[in-house]
């Protein structure tokens, strides 16, 4: 099938860093509020009925108002700050996370949910601009991020527990450009001496054999989970260390962070972290809360810093795709625009979609669910059907895009096309109805890199951030890179505390520390 036929458009990668170069429109400007709104949009991952147990968990009753160190975002990276920190610590700390809404009700609860590391993809733009090391530790940074996590959920027998399915994962190459640029990665990884075991090429009449599609593509090891799930296991078992006393409080934003302490001499308590339930006093804050991070530090907004963008995702339930050859394989395609996965199989997640419409369970007329049958995809992209803007600015979760929902209902049809010729339609109709549909806000960079470590502000002394930490910015890329970073970010705390020199671990890119881009 030809390119053309595709509802997205293609080559949009360069145009859409056009905008993270530039400051916002006025009438963006006007619209941009650092706070979550209050009504988001209702996501599969979190509104699923059962899923989320410590939503609103410590938004009611008495607000701790100490402790050592206050978290301020409820996603990956805050409670993957406080999962570290439980095992890091030597001596008990009081940690504290605040979240202006519902537990992991931003970006972490609302991404596509993979789990996959860069095998080798982009190696050759990060060599070009940053260097053999630098390119090298990008894809160290995210094996050592995924297999982490793949180590806890393990040991911890939480496989089922987070719906983790390993059944790798295949990018698409939809133009020659792409297929030309991945080939010149994939040379000049192995030149380096990347490990590419388990990498595999797949032309268009094996991709089309094998899983239906009609365009080459790369197959890399990779995994699908249930991201929500995750953190909140991260959480159970960080609050249930002895290295930490861990207290959630959620719906509680924080407004300001004033300084009650200047004094080197004495650190117990430097701060008050103000929210509308009173004040919480700390000596340590952690700003994780990634694209909102200009909320509370001004000078990141704009280019220079992080920018809000909003993502779209839809599940969408597909009899015709072609399942017995998808398997839990996870996919991308189109530059990283689109990305999606079939659901485990079997699972019943079509009646609970039915049952929060008060529809009831569906059943055919032999009885059984369709549900058993019919498989649920989650799908997210259609940003680059927004251009020259490409969501960029955007902070609003609780609607969605009527152009990217388009785009997104007749992506899989065209990508999968049935072997009679015709277009494969989600759910068998001519518009492939979303079951539920959501968005969701990112926090972009120009470079596409995040922020890792101290607080630093050229307008001000050192002292005025001190003990204030941020890992924020993941660009859409943050399931690889965020728990990793928010490992490095309780490393520096921790030594920190304890007096000594934080000294970076090999698998962190270096461009990516505070420090470096002062």
């Amino acid at each position: 099938m030809s390119p053309a036929t595709l509802p997205v458009p293609l080559s949009q990668f360069a145009p859409s860093q056009i905008p993270l170069a530039l400051p916002p429109s006025p009438s963006a400007r006007e619209h941009i509020s650092y706070l979550p709104v209050p009504n988001p949009s209702k996501s599969f991952w979190i509104d699923t009925p059962g899923s989320n147990p410590l939503a609103s968990h410590g938004s009611q009753g008495e607000l701790l108002g100490d402790a050592d160190v206050v978290i301020i975002g409820a996603g990956i990276t805050g409670v993957g700050v406080a999962w570290h920190l439980s095992q890091l610590a030597k001596q008990r700390l009081k940690v504290v996370i605040l979240d202006a809404r519902d537990f992991c009700s931003g970006a972490t609860g609302r991404n596509g949910g993979h789990l996959t590391p860069s095998a080798f993809l982009s190696f050759s733009s990060h060599r070009a601009l940053y260097g053999t090391d630098e390119a090298l530790a990008s894809i160290a940074l995210e094996h050592h991020t995924v297999n982490s996590l793949l180590s806890i959920i393990k040991h911890h027998s939480l496989q089922k527990e987070v719906d983790l399915a390993g059944g790798g994962h295949v990018t698409l190459l939809f133009t020659q450009a792409e297929v030309e640029e991945a080939k010149r990665d994939w040379e000049e990884a192995k030149e380096a001496g990347v490990h590419l075991g388990g990498c595999e090429w797949l032309g268009s009449e094996q991709m089309r054999e094998v899983y239906g599609a009609t365009y080459p593509g790369i197959k890399i090891p990779g995994n699908n989970l249930w991201p929500l799930k995750l953190v909140t296991n991260l959480y159970n078992l960080a609050s249930a260390s002895s290295s930490i006393d861990l207290t959630l409080h959620t719906r509680t934003p924080v407004t300001s962070i004033k300084h009650i302490n200047t004094s080197s001499k004495s650190l117990s308590r430097r701060y008050e972290v103000q929210t509308p339930r009173g004040p919480v006093k700390c000596r340590y804050v952690v700003h994780a809360t990634n694209a909102y991070a200009a909320h509370l530090l001004p000078h990141y907004a704009g280019p220079k810093g992080i920018i809000p963008t909003r993502g779209q995702v839809t599940s969408l339930l597909s009899p015709t795709l072609p399942l017995s050859k998808m398997g839990k394989v996870g996919w991308g395609g189109n530059e990283g625009f689109e990305y999606w996965f079939v659901r485990p199989t079997g699972e019943v997640a079509g009646e609970a979609i039915a049952d929060k419409k008060g529809d009831g369970p569906r059943r055919e007329k032999d009885g059984n669910r369709k549900a058993e049958r019919t498989p649920l995809v989650i799908l997210g992209g259609g940003r680059e059907t927004t251009g020259p803007t490409y969501e960029t600015y955007m902070v609003d979760d609780s609607v969605v895009n009527p152009v990217v929902s388009e785009a997104l209902r007749g992506f899989l049809g065209a990508v999968f096309p049935t072997e009679g010729g015709g277009e494969n339609r989600a759910r068998g109709e001519g518009e492939g109805e979303g079951e539920m549909e959501w968005t969701g806000i990112m926090g972009f960079t120009k470079t596409g890199d995040p922020f890792v470590g101290p607080i630093y502000d050229t307008n001000h002394s050192l002292d005025t951030f001190r003990g204030q930490y941020i890992a924020a910015g993941y660009t859409g890329h943050g399931m690889p890179r965020a728990f990793g970073c928010a490992e490095a970010l309780a490393q520096m705390l921790i030594a920190d505390l304890e007096g000594k020199e934080w000294v970076r671990p090999g698998w962190l890119p270096r461009r990516y520390l505070t420090s470096e881009r002062l």
